[in-house]
């Protein structure tokens, strides 16, 4: 008997940048921020609470001195994510599993209200599906694990693992439609992908990822597009509602179309670095996978047609974004609606007499918010003082905090920090413990902090983006770091050019364009529409 051969991967991509290791949350870096708040004595009702040194080194780096270092400070201080054993990968936490879980439940309900069912397609696609259409296997190749061993031996075909679904959805499709009454088909998957990146970046960019796909088939090019138009406005929806981020939705050029579409639309948003995140995408896919695989149905004249289809996703990128829009030099700041802990309640005692009094009032305060659907937690662990738990909790961006002292419990009152307000002007005295007063104010402050986010990440992006006229222009807005938007009717030649000479791309053409007439800053020729140019992640 041989020696046992493990199943091996050839990758056409194999090398690429190795990734700085997460700060292990006990070490932090020394920030010239120093968590002044913390030098207010971590006060609460009582204004007792102490801080030990050990929590003002529990910092991030500011994200004006390095974003990138801060991005990473935040992922592994908040407990979101770490490295995996290979390189490019990442294990997520449960906390930041939670974060993506909440994407997860909005769309779920999203999907299905608009027509969608769930399914799963298998990880292993057929190296010759990847090549049925042309454009797509030129678009994907770079990117492409392929496994070319099983089982010992080697494989008759090889296999792709899976970068996307649209070869082997059309390979299904064929066999489930056959007549117009089959159409529309609308399904979803939750899935896993695997692209083989150059460089890798946790939840932004990495070898391997979570993300949703959703799949079509139409009987005609309008309910394609109908279709597509209508999935990336839920993800706008998303974005706006849910996630506080102002993303602009558009059109991408040419160049930028996903490889095999006729058209890419796109959500893209600003991050706190100024680049573009391309958050979630909706194609038009026309014909052109089904032509390649022969995806035909008999329409009710009794012609057979090729279907008209799209594709959708949306994935943990976006948790990326949620961080790089919301947080400061103090960790991660989430919107309450998709807060995995919307409260966290610190009680505060010095003396032993006080403790089963205050954990009482604390256990009260716990159940009427829990009893009201309030995301809460009590952090009553004795280890660690009210202090270090403040940090702690600002650290993972907890929207709110509950703080419950003797005194408190005297007044049968509560004190109310909010995480977006730093300091003494986000707190709030002598809030009532009755029941419905202090459900209604704190879900009043929740949303509160809901809109507050999303308006000051409107501000952020709006005083960002620079109208431009010349290429000159253009030029001097990149290299500030800002988002350009100027009329463009330009080449694909002059578009690459842009990119190589600036290292920004077009975003998109957005939907909500300005009237009258306008002149492409690169060609000085009529151009019908504006698009917006930034670097991007």
């Amino acid at each position: 008997m041989g020696a046992l051969r493990l199943p091996s991967l050839s990758l056409l991509r194999p090398t690429f940048s190795p990734l700085r290791r997460l700060p292990p949350l006990s070490v932090g870096r020394a920030a010239t921020h120093s968590l002044a708040k913390e030098a207010e004595a971590a006060t609460a009702g009582d204004g007792k609470a102490s801080v030990s040194s050990s929590q003002q080194e529990n910092s991030v780096t500011p994200r004006s001195v390095d974003f990138s270092a801060w991005y990473l400070d935040v992922i592994a201080n908040a407990e979101l994510a770490d490295y995996g054993p290979v390189r490019g990968t990442m294990v997520i936490r449960p906390y930041g599993y939670a974060i993506w879980e909440a994407i997860q439940d909005y769309l779920n309900v999203k999907f299905k209200e608009t027509g969608h069912s769930n399914m799963y397609f298998p990880q292993f696609i057929p190296y010759s599906f990847i090549e049925k259409e042309a454009s797509h296997v030129e678009g994907f190749s770079p990117e492409l694990a392929v496994v070319t061993i099983g089982g010992g031996k080697e494989l008759e075909e090889k296999l792709v693992v899976r970068p996307t679904s649209e070869t082997i959805v059309n390979h299904m499709f064929t066999q489930w439609i056959h007549s117009y009454r089959d159409l529309p088909l609308m399904v979803n998957q939750w899935a896993n992908v695997t692209r083989w990146e150059m460089r890798t970046k946790p939840f932004v960019r990495t070898l391997e990822f979570l993300w949703q796909e959703g799949h079509t088939a139409h009987a005609t090019f309008d309910e394609a597009e109908k279709e597509a138009l209508q999935m990336i406005n839920v993800y706008k929806d998303f974005a706006y509602e849910q996630a506080a981020i102002p993303v602009i939705t558009g059109r991408k050029s040419k160049v930028e179309t996903f490889a095999g579409a006729a058209c890419t639309y796109t959500i893209e948003a600003m991050m706190g670095d100024k680049r573009a995140l391309q958050a979630g995408t909706s194609h038009n896919l026309g014909q052109n996978f089904s032509r390649a695989f022969g995806t035909q149905f008999m329409d009710e004249n009794g012609h057979r047609q090729h279907v008209w289809q799209t594709s959708w996703a949306i994935s943990t990128r976006f948790v990326g974004g949620i961080i790089m829009t919301h947080g400061d030099d103090t960790g991660l700041m989430l919107p309450p609606r998709i807060a995995p802990i919307q409260v966290v309640i610190v009680p505060i005692w010095k003396k032993s007499d006080e403790r089963t009094s205050i954990l009482e009032a604390v256990a009260t305060v716990h159940n009427i918010l829990k009893e009201a659907g309030i995301r809460v937690k009590v952090d009553d662990s004795e280890q660690r003082t009210p202090g270090w738990k403040y940090n702690f909790w600002e650290m993972k961006g907890v929207p709110l905090r509950i703080e419950i002292g003797p005194r408190d419990v005297t007044n049968k009152s509560v004190v109310v920090s909010r995480r977006d307000v730093p300091g003494k002007p986000g707190k709030e005295f002598g809030v009532s413990m009755e029941a419905s007063t202090l459900v209604n104010h704190v879900k009043l402050r929740l949303e509160e902090i809901q809109a507050a986010l999303l308006q000051r990440a409107i501000s952020f992006r709006d005083s960002n983006i620079v109208d431009v006229n010349s290429y000159g222009e253009l030029k001097e807005a990149i290299a500030e770091g800002k988002w350009a938007r100027g009329p463009w009717s330009a080449s694909d030649t002059e578009e690459l050019k842009v990119k190589e000479e600036t290292s920004a791309t077009i975003r998109c053409f957005p939907f909500e364009q300005p009237e009258g007439e306008k002149k492409c800053f690169m060609t000085g020729k009529p151009a019908e529409e504006v698009a917006i140019f930034a670097k991007s992640y």
